[in-house]
């Protein structure tokens, strides 16, 4: 199984901000099986972009308070556990932060967003999986979107969009 991962959009629901969506998706990470996005999509109406694949979603602090989107949750994909939230505060510490919301359950990949720094490692026996942003790189030296597989165990890769 291939996930497309993606965190802090910051899009408004425009036509240029929906074709950018279905290009990650549909060209620049096809084939995927599943879209992620780990909050800070700002225009939820943009979802509908990713009609016809399974897609989860959490909302971070610039998203409008939604009933049907959650502050976090845990996707079970084939056995494999993998927790969702957005994060909050300083880069320093936001691991610690987010493995203390999923302290009770054991999982197997942690996906999260708001630093805008991608991270790819295991710590703790966890994948921990943060994409960065597609949209604003903030300090880091380009854009970039993320890729999760899932086999016999699960794997990140980090792609560069410059």
């Amino acid at each position: 199984m291939r996930i497309a991962v993606l965190s802090d959009t910051h899009l408004t629901d425009t036509a240029e901000a929906q074709a950018f969506l279905l290009y990650l998706v549909e060209d620049l990470l096809d084939p995927v099986d599943m879209i992620i996005h780990a909050g800070d999509m700002v225009a939820l109406d943009l979802l509908a972009v990713f009609e016809g694949y399974p897609v989860h979603v959490v909302r971070g602090n610039m998203d409008p308070s939604s009933p049907e989107i959650p502050i976090k949750k845990i996707i079970d994909i084939s056995g494999f556990k993998i927790g969702l939230i957005h994060g909050w505060g300083p880069v320093e510490g936001i691991e610690e932060r987010i493995y203390n919301e999923f302290s009770q359950h054991s999982l197997d990949c942690l996906v999260y967003g708001h630093s805008h720094v991608p991270v790819c490692h295991e710590r703790r026996g966890i994948l921990f999986f943060n994409p960065g942003s597609a949209t604003d790189r903030r300090n880091m030296p380009c854009h970039t979107v993320g890729l999760l597989e899932i086999n016999t165990n699960i794997s990140g890769t980090i792609i560069r969009l410059d």
